[in-house]
């Protein structure tokens, strides 16, 4: 309204297109009165995108962390989860929900996806062969990038041109994306099962109810939200879910993640039920890849 919210009539429909943004970014069919955070809000998100071309096109304030994953049987190193961290001399640390949103916002998804899909197949080929055993990277993708046109092609040239083997290298996808892209990812999962890429579903429980993925995907992991572990073993309603959700990717032939775990009395429970792989605090956080490299020296 004028002249509260602005002192001429470009600023006003400025300020009131900024308004609707927000409204956009809440869920839509709302209306958002305008407020001057708002307008700092975009300041910083026009900068972080700035700043994230910028990194893309050659910065190195880019970078990945992993967070180990432990055998759940014998807690043997078994492989790692890349999660994208980024250091700014400007903006300092982004939290990486801040420039995912960012990105998926901009069109810069894709292009980010695929750095971190090529920096960690790149890490986790120069981590082989310190282990006893070849060690799996974990990678998240986003709705985006399954559904680019050349998402498989990419995928296997990464592969070839960084020298991982493609069983080395597991996907993760969250409910949601997997229901957008029902139709048309499914033929692209199940050329990258036939390559011997692992598939699994992220944050399992928290998306959509329907499990007809589960029958018409080749996915070969459930990884169980940390919403439903962080309450163990007190809360009977999540021990109920985690119960039921272990059962369930048993009978399908899926192994299981328990990601978040961050108490010793949660890892006992998850494993008594039957847990696969385990996940979090109480185990390791995610470190740079040296870090992991000397981790691995010790497992």
């Amino acid at each position: 309204s004028f002249p509260d919210d602005a002192p001429d009539m470009d600023a006003l429909v400025s300020n009131a297109d900024t308004a609707m943004y927000r409204a956009k970014e809440l869920g839509k069919n709302r209306c958002v009165r305008f407020d001057a955070s708002m307008n700092q809000a975009m300041v910083r998100r026009q900068a972080i995108e700035q700043a994230l071309r910028a990194e893309l096109e050659g910065g190195h304030g880019l970078a990945l962390h992993y967070q180990p994953l432990f055998s759940a049987r014998d807690n043997a190193l078994v492989g790692a989860e890349a999660l994208l961290r980024w250091t700014h001399a400007e903006l300092g640390n982004v939290s990486p929900l801040e420039a995912i949103s960012v990105a998926e916002d901009c069109g810069l998804i894709v292009p980010l996806g695929y750095w971190v899909l090529r920096t960690a197949c790149r890490d986790a080929s120069r981590w082989q062969g310190r282990h006893a055993h070849p060690l799996r990277v974990a990678v998240n993708i986003s709705a985006r990038q399954l559904g680019d046109p050349q998402f498989l092609e990419q995928v296997m040239d990464i592969l070839r041109e960084e020298k991982l083997p493609a069983d080395l290298l597991e996907i993760e996808l969250t409910e949601t994306v997997l229901m957008e892209n029902m139709e048309a990812g499914a033929y692209t999962l199940h050329r990258l099962s036939q390559l011997g890429i692992h598939l699994a579903i992220d944050d399992f429980g928290t998306g959509y109810s329907s499990l007809a993925y589960l029958r018409q995907l080749p996915m070969r992991r459930l990884k169980i939200d940390r919403s439903f572990v962080r309450d163990l073993p007190a809360q009977e309603h999540s021990r109920k879910i985690v119960t039921a959700i272990v059962a369930l990717a048993h009978g399908l032939g899926l192994e299981v993640t328990a990601e978040g775990v961050e108490t010793l009395e949660q890892a006992e429970y998850l494993v008594e039920q039957g847990c696969d792989v385990l996940q979090g605090y109480a185990f390791a956080r995610p470190m740079p890849v040296q870090q992991f490299v000397e981790l691995q020296a010790s497992h």
